[in-house]
């Protein structure tokens, strides 16, 4: 069948056949089917959605598209992914702490997509470090350090690869069966034996409200334990900036800074903590969450997490002396503004989203597939919601390449974070657990 007949067919609201779905991802793979085609096809399922066997058939496809690795007898092989959101370096400090505690980690991640930011991006602010090694070389990494956070290869999942890259730019990243099947097709393939979905819910996720982003986790879970993937998601936070930063060389700084003890900031730590505790429970390196949490814990306190992302780091092609002087390394935006407190009162919330649209903005992000990522820019000591300020306090650092832009972010950032004259209500960091 021509591709747009398939196009067509979910254009006008019906359900594809295994054989059409694997018809079409085949063409994706051998680009015979274009960019502009890939986009209305995207943007059909966006609209029309998905039914059940339809998703499942999508991820099978894009998972058979290239290679599916398989490790035999070796592990646990364990991974973790985030639907996305705005100073999420989670990653960056997950994969060391699991290997510390005896799981191996081959994190295949992705770029930023949309508002959000991509651990890929922020691993190649990294001088040297290589991102996309070949297979063997995966394989040496992960059983020599215990992780590897790098991209897709072109040996797995090749079909995501374009798809994933035209949704960033046609505005069809908030569609649950194309997450599913990006993000379950380059787990399977890359032969995993436990995945934890950190699955966002806020102001800056794609999915903002609990009923979306518990039907998302729910999708993922079922689909993924069908498969034959051990799976389990939580339901995390997104309302405002996780951490203290947004923008790839910052992030960096902020997750060395965390895995050395320097500043670990209370919301970041205990998202990181409960997805490494449910990690180590897929992989039965611990019998409860609360278990896998203490071990976590005691990865950080003994110096074995970092000690592993420095291994990892230099393994990869990056400086051997990383941890100790990520400033000699990392890019730094030559332009640095405070943002301050337009008036006194309490920061109340945050529009999350538009915060990530700056830091796209400044030159962070991609607003088409061929931009160039600047790894300077970005904010940082961003302040967190509930603090008391007065006018004229620093909210945040903007690092920006000229005044000009940074002067656009500021105006920009004083829409976005809201202050009020009462404190606001505590949120859960972690509203659920799906397994």
């Amino acid at each position: 069948m021509l591709p747009q007949e398939i196009i067509r067919k979910k254009r006008d609201g019906f359900a594809l056949t295994e054989g059409e779905i694997a018809e079409f991802i085949q063409g994706v793979t051998a680009g015979t089917v274009s960019e502009s085609q890939i986009s209305a096809f995207t943007m059909a399922v966006f609209f029309k959605g998905m039914e059940f066997p339809e998703r499942v058939a999508l991820t099978r496809a894009m998972t058979h598209s290239g290679t599916v690795l398989d490790w035999g007898d070796f592990g646990p092989v364990l991974d973790k992914h985030s639907t996305g959101g705005v100073g999420d370096k989670i990653s960056l400090m997950l994969a060391p702490m699991v290997a510390a505690c005896g799981g191996f980690v081959p994190m295949i991640s992705g770029r930023g997509l949309g508002h959000t930011g991509g651990t890929l991006d922020k691993m190649q602010a990294i001088p040297g470090y290589r991102a996309q090694p070949d297979l063997g070389t995966l394989r040496e990494v992960v059983k020599k350090v215990g992780c590897a956070i790098i991209g897709q290869t072109s040996d797995l999942a090749p079909a995501d690869q374009r798809i994933y890259a035209v949704r960033d730019v046609t505005a069809t990243v908030e569609s649950i069966p194309l997450i599913c099947a990006s993000i379950l097709s380059k787990k399977i393939a890359a032969g995993l034996q436990g995945l934890v979905m950190d699955v966002k819910l806020g102001t800056g996720a794609f999915m903002e409200n609990l009923k979306d982003a518990t039907d998302l986790a729910e999708t993922i879970v079922r689909i993924a334990n069908g498969a034959g993937l051990p799976t389990a998601a939580l339901l995390t936070d997104m309302n405002e900036v996780l951490g203290l930063t947004a923008g790839n060389a910052i992030e960096v700084v902020e997750a060395v800074d965390y895995l050395t003890g320097k500043n670990r900031e209370r919301r970041l730590h205990e998202i990181t903590k409960a997805l490494v505790g449910q990690m180590l429970v897929l992989g039965k390196l611990a019998a409860t969450p609360e278990e896998g949490i203490a071990k976590a814990q005691a990865s950080l306190d003994s110096g074995a997490a970092a000690a592993k992302f420095e291994e990892m780091v230099a393994a990869l092609g990056g400086p051997n002396d990383f941890l100790k002087n990520p400033d000699r390394y990392l890019a730094k935006a030559p332009v640095t503004m405070p943002f301050k407190a337009p008036r006194s009162g309490f920061i109340a919330a945050e529009k999350t989203r538009a915060i990530g649209l700056i830091v796209v903005d400044l030159g962070g992000g991609r607003r088409k597939t061929t931009d160039v990522i600047d790894m300077g820019v970005g904010l940082s000591d961003f302040r967190p919601i509930g603090t008391k300020v007065q006018a004229g306090d620093t909210l945040a650092l903007i690092h920006a390449k000229n005044d000009a832009d940074a002067a656009k972010a500021a105006a920009a950032l004083a829409e976005a974070v809201i202050i009020a004259d009462t404190v606001p209500e505590d949120r859960p960091l972690v509203h659920a657990r799906v397994v």
